[in-house]
């Protein structure tokens, strides 16, 4: 188990060479032992981030429809999987009060895209204000959302 965290506290730190989706994890501002819940779930999610996720914290992801309580939530969400500010709100009722979600929405052009305005919109009608940060993948856009005024968390 040491050697596993000394590897990702490493490639945390940049002297390994991290894989994308680990560079894309360690800027979530995670640690080892964070909860992290997943909503949104489907064939199409990236696997790669997925597992990042669960290395930098040493746990498993949170299905949804657990209740428990969360560090950080992964919400990914595609145009038809209904609507985005619904999924924002029963997102922030698992979440810690500093605890940020992850929304993954796919890039331009690609199959369930949601414009940006939309998901800027659905934000603030949830009580979240985004800021930049998140990264992205090849497939997936990644907002990060925190509750609007609450304290800047390490995350």
């Amino acid at each position: 188990m040491a050697g596993r965290w000394r590897a990702r506290r490493q490639w945390q730190e940049g002297t390994v060479t991290a894989t994308a989706a680990q560079a894309v994890v360690a800027r979530w501002g995670l640690s080892s032992g964070d909860v992290v819940g997943e909503m949104g779930y489907d064939d199409d999610v990236d696997h790669d981030l997925r597992d990042a996720i669960e290395e930098l914290t040493g746990t498993e992801l949170v299905e949804e429809g657990a209740h428990e309580v969360v560090d950080a939530m992964v919400v990914w969400w595609r145009d038809d999987d209904g609507d985005v500010t619904d999924a924002l709100v029963d997102a922030l009722t698992l979440l810690a009060d500093d605890g940020v979600i992850q929304l993954l929405t796919p890039k331009t052009g690609r199959d369930g895209y949601i414009e940006p305005a939309d998901i800027s919109e659905a934000a603030r009608t949830a009580g979240l204000s985004q800021s930049a940060g998140a990264g992205s993948t090849d497939e997936w856009m990644i907002s990060r959302l925190a509750r609007a005024g609450a304290p800047r968390s390490k995350r």
